[in-house]
């Protein structure tokens, strides 16, 4: 079957990048990084999101968004992997996408508008313990990305059923945890007796599948941003009279990462589409996606350092900013070997 990007999907790409170029470039980033005082969700980075409409690509006409599919939200996801770009923009669209598809009339009505317009910032907790007496949960989620700018948490209790719960709420409380990717901040949220607001539908498999499509696109950004930049960069450094990509070892190393981040790149896009269109193998195309894309941005990302040579251990230099990232997006919704344990389940019981 032949698969590619529609001309608006590669018109949405293109458009997309040139934005955060000019809007959030990697100096941008950076500064980010040395800013300590900062909260990690940059004002003026939402608000050209929410102007652009981006934030509206998975919600639906009637509730003022675009409606389109999980592949369009890919093809912003994979811009943002490139870039290294940070800010709640994912963890809203996948937190918006429990609400989407598992939320009531009123809990639709009341959220998906504002996510479209750039009023609202949601966040998934998930992973953790949590349990649920009479809508009060209680409980701890660690490494939930943004819960401290978010205006809701989308949380998943026993049983996986998900619920509402304010972040700034009576028995909630939000800490900022240290990490090495500065792209993103981390929160443990704690839940004392909490009220929550339960989502009527069962839908947590459905919501990770979709989150681990997206961050399998935004980590295929990462590795083809590295892989590029390393490959431009051993063209033009020259060690013993010859430029260092010339050499057998490290041009055959090269090649096997072209053709892993190729791999990685097309299952991204492919997952994404197996899901809108609702195929048979739409939870196997995304484990492949998300095992692919971890191991091809670690690997990635891990060469740019090495074949940059000294300059690609320093802090002053990119290449950290693309490892740090790759690393922990590796992680989010089912790291390589988690999936590759899923996809032998798929295979030996659909066998």
């Amino acid at each position: 079957m032949f698969f590619s990007l529609t001309d608006e999907q590669r018109a949405l790409r293109s458009t997309v990048r040139e934005l955060l170029a000019d809007r959030f470039p990697l100096s941008a980033v950076r500064a980010l990084y040395d800013d300590d005082g900062s909260d990690g969700d940059p004002a003026e980075l939402w608000k050209a999101i929410g102007e652009q409409g981006w934030l509206a690509v998975l919600i639906p006409e009637d509730h003022d968004g675009l409606g389109l599919g999980l592949l369009d939200a890919a093809v912003l996801a994979r811009c943002w992997g490139e870039g290294c770009v940070p800010g709640p923009f994912l963890p809203t669209l996948v937190a918006a996408e429990a609400i989407r598809l598992g939320g009531s009339a009123e809990q639709k009505s009341s959220w998906l508008p504002r996510v479209a317009a750039g009023e609202a910032k949601l966040t998934l907790a998930h992973g953790g313990r949590v349990t649920q007496a009479d809508g009060k949960l209680s409980g701890t989620v660690h490494h939930v990305e943004y819960a401290h700018v978010a205006d809701a948490l989308v949380v998943a209790a026993d049983g996986g059923r998900l619920w509402l719960v304010d972040p700034r709420g009576a028995g909630v409380t939000v800490t900022v945890t240290k990490a090495l990717d500065r792209s993103t901040v981390l929160t443990t949220v704690v839940l004392e007796g909490a009220a929550g607001q339960e989502l009527p539908g069962a839908v947590l498999p459905d919501v990770l599948d979709r989150g681990a499509v997206l961050y399998a696109n935004d980590l295929a950004g990462v590795a083809r941003v590295a892989l590029d930049r390393t490959v431009d960069y051993d063209k033009t450094r020259e060690q013993f009279g010859r430029p260092v990509g010339s050499f057998q070892a490290i041009k055959h190393a090269l090649a096997d990462l072209h053709v892993a981040v190729t791999m990685a790149e097309h299952a991204g896009w492919y997952a994404a589409h197996a899901l809108d269109a609702g195929l048979p193998d739409a939870a196997l195309a995304v484990s492949v996606a998300k095992s692919k894309a971890g191991d091809a941005a670690r690997e990635a990302t891990a060469a740019m350092i090495q074949y940059h040579g000294g300059i690609g251990y320093t802090w002053e230099h990119d290449a950290h900013l693309f490892f740090k990232r790759a690393k922990r997006a590796e992680y989010q919704y089912g790291d390589p070997a988690e999936h590759r344990e899923r996809i032998a389940r798929l295979v030996v019981d659909g066998a």
